[in-house]
């Protein structure tokens, strides 16, 4: 006697065909744009969209609009659902392939240094800087600047920070990319649309990265009624900073593997 034949799991059925791993292989390390992915695939636009469609349908990726330009859509990989559904499969096929997530261990090399950039540095890589320095344990110098800063840290990036980490940035001050000349970085990271267009080179090709995030200051209201927007702005960038941790680990490697 046969057994029914089973569904394959939404992971194995996404991820196996070479195009769609390939696409998920670039989005793993950063945001990217439709006609970006081309070029880095090497596939026609109609069938790279057609691709990342069924991803973004099975809940692999995501899409932002971006703030840049709004007739533009930035894609993301869902680290977390990958996670689960990658989980899942293994469950299915048999229960002692039962995986749990395991919190990385961040163990680098050697010292690193990472730059997060926004507009305003007053909230999105304020907060992405708090945050590293935070998870990493120190052992991360993480530093964050805007192309056009504002002149005070956005009240609701302070309290979020304070409130859901015990954090406290509320003496730090917005600073302008321009005061970071000359400095080396193993990390770029850049969290707002409009200053990924203008962020600047810098020194010993660091790794760049681009994190599509909207602006939680923009929002209509007063700064009580957007403090949730906060939240989840806050919750999306601790979820990217824990998930680059074990990045920035082979970077330090690859790093002292060079010299």
């Amino acid at each position: 006697m046969t057994s029914s034949r089973q569904a394959v799991p939404p992971f194995v059925h996404l991820a196996a065909h070479p195009l769609r791993w390939q696409l998920l292989n670039e989005l793993s390390g950063s945001d990217y744009r439709v006609r970006e992915l081309v070029g880095l695939v090497g596939e026609p636009q109609n069938l790279v969209s057609y691709h990342l469609r069924l991803l973004r349908e099975g809940g692999l990726v995501r899409t932002t609009r971006s703030s840049h330009d709004g007739r533009d859509s930035y894609y993301h990989m869902d680290l977390d659902r990958c996670a689960e559904t990658l989980i899942g499969a293994g469950t299915e096929l048999h229960p002692a392939l039962r995986l749990s997530i395991v919190p990385p261990v961040f163990d680098p090399a050697e010292p690193l240094s990472v730059l997060f950039v926004c507009s305003g540095n007053s909230a999105r890589s304020a907060i992405a800087e708090a945050l590293l320095r935070h998870h990493s344990g120190g052992r991360v110098e993480a530093v964050s600047a805007g192309s056009r800063p504002k002149p005070t840290m956005h009240p609701n990036a302070v309290r979020v920070l304070r409130e859901e980490f015990g954090i406290d940035i509320s003496t730090q001050t917005p600073r302008h990319l321009d005061t970071l000349a000359g400095h080396r970085f193993d990390a770029v990271i850049t969290l707002c649309d409009k200053a990924r267009e203008v962020c600047p080179d810098f020194g010993q090709a660091p790794r760049r990265i681009h994190w599509s995030i909207p602006d939680p200051a923009v929002a209509n209201g007063t700064d009580e009624d957007n403090y949730p927007i906060f939240q989840a702005t806050t919750t999306e960038i601790d979820t990217r900073v824990r998930h680059l941790l074990p990045t920035l680990t082979a970077v330090g490697l690859t790093r002292r593997n060079q010299r």
